[in-house]
């Protein structure tokens, strides 16, 4: 029997809107690759990523069916609510084969049983674990079928939220709390960067009294030092110094789904100009957040931030925010709607998005972000932890 994380109705509520979905673009299936729409329409779970896995939908058969490897199948009934023959398992032999097998090979004959091997396929040409390999081994193994490319239909449909997976962020959100200060109390002068990656990883890890924490699917970023204008750095050997900003961006998960969130501290007494520049960053995040309703789309959201900032003649050209929740390594994000200028997506009551508007400069980087969901009365960040530069 699968765990308890979603009851049975609410999977096939979301297996419903996929079919839609093909209804309309007129497909006749859909080949899911990436983990998190795998764990989203069937409620697989496994660190099982690394070798080929799918799970199909189409529209006549009634249930999804879970395709990965012979010794993943156990997993699949351990967490999925599918029928037994709705799991469908390649030998261990198409597995980094020498013999010219691959796994594309035992989808295809699946999707030769489901009757849809001459008809219009969708693909997630761009998912992460989907490879080019795997593209075209479909495509000589059915020379009858039409791949399209669906990259984002099953990720549209994960944009809005259930009260449940509300309820699973929030709880992300409480255990982002206790990380971060983990993570600020850890940082002083001489000690290593690694002893404060430990200490968020515990507390990512144990999660609080009440629950555990699951492994996020980033790892915690802290750029420390000359480095904090690049965002995307991990931790050193490197002690910390009198003088250093330190960048923390972090998540907790719970059963899959993130409440990231970034604060930026400052070992010793920071300079005016970072004070001055965490200054900037709250104003134009409370103003952008300030903004946020339903009937609002994001490149408003992302203009108000931009006129705030630019009060202080200060400029961002990246993005400074992006739908978000469920997600498997290497990210949490559902790569729909970013809070962008020209992004025209309408924010509607149970969207999620990670709002992180920090300016990276040359010199130096401060980093700020919220998750919040859109309320029928406007934003509502999901944790509870003070909006300001920090100093060890």
């Amino acid at each position: 029997m699968p765990h308890d994380v979603f009851p049975r109705s609410e999977y096939e509520s979301r297996v419903e809107r996929t079919k839609e979905r093909l209804h309309e673009r007129d497909l006749d299936a859909i080949v899911v690759a990436d983990p998190a729409n795998m764990n989203y329409l069937a409620g697989y779970d496994g660190w099982s990523f690394y070798v080929h896995q799918a799970v199909v939908v189409t529209r006549d058969y009634p249930e999804p069916v879970w395709v990965g490897r012979d010794m993943d199948r156990n997993g699949a009934r351990a967490t999925t609510w599918l029928a037994e023959e709705n799991m469908r398992a390649y030998s261990d032999d198409h597995v980094h084969s020498p013999y010219d097998l691959h796994p594309m090979d035992f989808l295809a004959d699946v999707l030769e049983d489901l009757a849809v091997d001459a008809g219009r396929i969708g693909l997630e040409m761009d998912a992460a674990y989907f490879t080019a390999k795997s593209y075209t081994r479909l495509r000589s193994q059915l020379p009858n079928a039409e791949f399209v490319d669906a990259d984002l239909l099953v990720n549209w449909l994960r944009i809005h939220k259930s009260d449940r997976e509300i309820a699973y962020m929030e709880e992300a959100a409480r255990i982002s709390e206790e990380a971060m200060l983990a993570g600020l109390d850890a940082i002083e002068a001489g000690v290593p960067e690694y002893e404060a990656a430990a200490a968020i990883y515990d507390r990512l890890v144990r999660g609080t009294d009440e629950y555990g924490g699951d492994y996020p699917a980033i790892v915690p970023l802290m750029p420390s030092g000359d480095h904090t204008g690049t965002p995307h750095l991990t931790w050193t050997d490197r002690e910390f110094e009198e003088g250093d900003p330190v960048l923390i961006e972090l998540s907790g998960c719970r059963h899959r789904y993130h409440s990231p969130l970034a604060r930026t501290t400052f070992v010793g007494d920071p300079p005016d100009a970072i004070e001055e520049t965490a200054d900037v960053v709250v104003e134009g995040i409370e103003a952008a957040l300030d903004v946020v309703e339903p009937g609002v789309t994001c490149e408003r959201v992302e203009r108000e931030w931009r006129e705030t900032i630019a009060q202080y003649g200060v400029e961002k050209e990246d993005r400074i925010g992006y739908s978000m929740g469920l997600g498997y390594p290497p990210d949490w994000g559902e790569h729909t709607a970013s809070i962008r200028p020209g992004d025209e997506t309408v924010m509607e009551e149970g969207m999620t998005f990670h709002m992180i508007p920090g300016l990276w400069e040359d010199e130096f980087g401060v980093e700020l972000s919220e998750t919040f969901r859109v309320t029928s009365t406007g934003a509502e960040t999901l944790a509870d932890f003070p909006r300001r530069l920090f100093t060890a």
